[in-house]
This record gives structure tokens, sequence and C-alpha cells, in this order.
């Protein structure tokens, strides 16, 4: 694990190294690069890079002024591309899709496609799912009564929580790991609660996706046909949005395909990056 550091604090991140074509990954809410874990062996050749993210599962607090809303988590991943002077990158978003309001935000130079496979798109910040814990955290105390009830099995399995995730389920040693920052220091809970908080209204959500048709490089758009989270109609939508996109739907997987469907994944990154 290497650490660089960004305006708004430091971010963790695993690199495969290598010469090959060079993959960002995404990752979601109360989660890191380990989302990949079944994906990355597939690709050898590639280098692949997995920055942990403030969004709950981080081990090092952010600065205590830091900008974690979606627009700013946004900013801190195009800074991280800066700090390591990354070049055609191929951005590769999951569960979590904010890391599209680079483009907005005028930071997405050093892209050169976009994989947008089963996200947040829209006004879908947060799915719904995800929106009891979103309000939740806007009541005083309530970053700290999430963190009790990471533990529980309603949360980890039921699918109106992060059983809805994966349909082939995620090992509790994992959420163990996933949690355990959350839980265990406040300053953490402290980001978690500015994320979880800080989705823009739905009217500005739309205005920003409007945007993204400035983005003028090949996008894949991957969706799970199954997805309990993420609206199957905001794969054509992408489509239609983006001028050089296409889209490929996924059977047999909830929204974390890379988790249900890690070959398949793989396979269409392999075909998609070359």
């Amino acid at each position: 694990m290497f650490t660089v550091d960004v305006p708004a604090g430091p971010i963790a991140y695993d690199d495969t190294g290598g010469d090959g074509p060079v993959l960002v990954f995404g990752h979601g809410l109360l989660m890191d690069g380990r989302q990949w874990r079944k994906v990355l062996p597939l690709l050898p050749g590639y280098r692949c890079i997995t920055p942990t993210l403030p969004l709950g599962a981080h081990t090092v607090p952010m600065d205590d002024d830091a900008d974690l809303t979606e627009t700013g988590v946004a900013e801190i991943l195009a800074d991280f591309l800066d700090a390591l002077d990354l070049e055609d990158v191929t951005l590769v978003l999951n569960d979590w899709g904010g890391g599209q309001f680079m483009i907005p935000a005028g930071r997405a130079k050093r892209l050169g496609q976009l994989v947008l496979a089963s996200c947040t798109a829209f006004d879908n910040y947060p799915p719904k799912p995800a929106r009891p814990a979103a309000l939740l955290c806007r009541v005083p105390g309530g970053g700290w009564v999430l963190s009790r009830m990471l533990g529980t099995r309603f949360f980890r399995h039921s699918r109106r929580a992060y059983g809805a995730l994966a349909k082939s389920g995620i090992p509790d040693a994992l959420f163990d790991e996933w949690f355990r920052p959350a839980v265990q220091n406040a300053a953490i809970r402290r980001d978690l609660v500015k994320f979880a908080t800080g989705a823009p209204s739905r009217r500005r959500l739309l205005e920003l996706s409007d945007t993204l048709a400035t983005f003028d490089r090949p996008v894949l758009v991957v969706w799970a046909r199954e997805d309990r989270m993420m609206p199957l109609k905001h794969a054509d939508r992408l489509v239609e949005l983006f001028p050089h996109a296409r889209k490929v739907i996924v059977d047999d997987s909830w929204t974390l395909i890379p988790e249900d469907q890690p070959e398949i994944m793989a396979q269409l990154l392999r075909d998609f990056v070359g």
C-alpha cells in the first residue's frame, strides 16, 4: 500500500505497476479497492491502481476542511490522478459514480476512457436503499449510531441494505475490514457523515449530468440486469448522453458486477481498453 498527499489529505492506494495501459478503479461507500480483488488478477499486463477514497473505509482521516461532497470527492480523485501524473487513464467506476463529476469540473484531461458499471448516475445520489442511512447521518450523533449498525446481520446481509449489492454475497471478514475504521475512529466517522450528507440537490445533479455530454472520448456502460440499486434505464440514458458510448448488460449479477461476475467484467475491460 502506497500513500500520496492531495490538497484534501492523504490518499492510500495500491498499484500493480508496469508499463501497460493504466486503469484506475473507484469503489463504493464503506469499501476500498478490494471491491476489485477478483478482477485485478485477471488483468495481467495492465497497470491497475486502486485508490481508497474518503468514503468511510479509509484509515487516515482527511483534513478538517476537506470538501467531501459528491463533487468534492470527484475533485479529490482528479487531484489523485494529478499527484501520480497519470495520462490516458481508463477510469472504472462501480457503485459510486461520482467520479463523473470530474467532467463538469473541467478535471477530466487525464482520462482517455471511462467505464461506468452499475453506478450512481443522474439524480440517484444516494440510491434509494442508502437514503435511510444518509438521513440518519443528518441527525446529531447519527454517524455514531450508524457505526453501531455496521456489525449487524441486517445491515450486512439484508436486501434493504448492503445485502442488495452482491447476489453472491460479501464475506463478513471483508465487511469487518471495510467497516472497522468508521467504528473505531471518530474522525473517519466525521468524514463518512460529510460524504453521506453531501449530495447536491436533485436539480443540481441533473444540471451536472447534462454537462457530461462534453466528454468526447470512449465510454463503456456496463449494467447488471438485476441491479436493485441502480435503475437499468440509467444505462440507456448514459449511452444517449455521451457521444461515444456503448452498452453491455450483464446477467446474473447485482450492483457489484466485479463481485458477482468478475470474469465477465475483466473480459469487458480487456476488450474495451485493448
